[in-house]
């Protein structure tokens, strides 16, 4: 894999008309490079929730460390409940050192009840709970918009559930779901950081987990990148052409490894990075972005999607299979233990 040499090409859909033309556009997308930004009308967000919750992000980031240790135990770090407070670096790069691959810092916020948190918090963040559940639930809101989009773009039948093939599954009030709000920052590099831009990342190349997940971030702070069918890294720009004067910068949806599972590879769950850019050579500035992650109800069985285009544009291979049949909560966990050992743990304690 070689450094960034392009602008990745992704669509910018207008959803404020939902239809089955949308929906046709959105699959072409996820389809093709698995990910995709929505217009901000329609999103059924407006510029004042959005970047108050980024004032929230940056409030918690100036917070001491120990504040957060007090609510973090190893295992609900472990299941994702909160991912792991990482402090700032000093990067020291060489050949013989290990990549630096987690230079940002997350707070992460399992599914709300009735506006509660369903795991510790710190303190000095309650007051701010129900702004935080408010945030959360509009996020679900417009997941289940796009999730009947793609019912129509993939054409289900309506006696097979049509638009609501999805969205079905992920109706909180049927269940509990591995839905996660991330509050995310990067910080800016050292003044004086032997930076080594083929070494030195602010997030590891991975892929999401889930159904779909929705990305928010704040203007001039770029470093997110996919990985191309030809191997290479294309950067993704955080107002892509057109939206440079729009109220905030449009919402990057990419499609999670479970969908992809669910629809036999036809929808593409894409490896994607979050680099320091060139400009970190000169101090650069910390970046900012909260990431929403959408999951079925942990029940939903993964059957196959029954979508003629799914079966014919599928990548080859047969239909998931009935022993291949898993629930939702099992494809999490299984993604889990891949990411985090826990197989390994586990022989080790047999």
């Amino acid at each position: 894999m070689t450094e960034s040499i392009k602008i990745a090409d992704i669509p910018v859909i207008d959803i404020s008309k939902p239809g089955t033309s949308t929906g046709d556009e959105l699959i072409s997308a996820a389809a093709t490079s698995g990910f995709v930004f929505v217009k901000n009308e329609g999103t059924g967000f407006i510029a004042e929730e959005i970047y108050g919750a980024f004032e929230l992000a940056s409030f918690y980031n100036l917070l001491p460390i120990s504040v957060f240790l007090e609510t973090l135990d190893p295992e609900n770090q472990r299941r994702g409940d909160f991912k792991e407070f990482v402090p700032p670096i000093t990067l020291i790069s060489n050949p013989t050192s290990s990549i630096i691959d987690h230079a940002h810092r997350a707070l992460n916020f399992g599914e709300f009840v009735n506006g509660k948190a369903q795991q510790p918090i710190p303190e000095s963040l309650i007051a701010h709970e129900k702004e935080l559940s408010d945030f959360a639930d509009q996020c679900h809101c417009l997941c289940i918009k796009i999730l009947k989009l793609f019912a129509l773009g993939l054409k289900i039948d309506p006696q097979d559930g049509g638009e609501d093939w999805f969205s079905s599954r992920h109706d909180p009030s049927k269940g509990p779901s591995g839905s996660i709000l991330r509050l995310l920052h990067y910080p800016a590099l050292p003044p004086h950081a032997d930076y080594i831009p083929s070494f030195d990342i602010r997030a590891g190349a991975h892929s999401d987990y889930g159904s779909i997940t929705l990305l928010f971030q704040t203007p001039h702070q770029p470093g997110l990148e996919i990985l191309t069918p030809s191997q290479t890294w294309a950067s993704v720009p955080v107002s892509p052409p057109g939206t440079e004067n729009d109220a905030f910068p449009p919402i990057l949806i990419n499609i999670g490894d479970l969908l992809s599972y669910w629809t036999n590879g036809y929808l593409k769950s894409t490896v994607h990075r979050v680099i320091f850019p060139k400009e970190a050579r000169r101090g650069g500035e910390d970046r900012y972005s909260i990431a929403y992650f959408c999951h079925p109800v942990n029940d939903s069985i993964l059957v196959p999607v029954p979508s003629e285009i799914v079966k014919t544009r599928g990548n080859g291979a047969k239909e998931i299979s009935e022993k291949d049949v898993m629930t939702a909560e099992e494809h999490l966990n299984s993604r889990l233990a891949a990411t985090y050992g826990w197989e390994k743990e586990e022989k080790k304690m047999d």
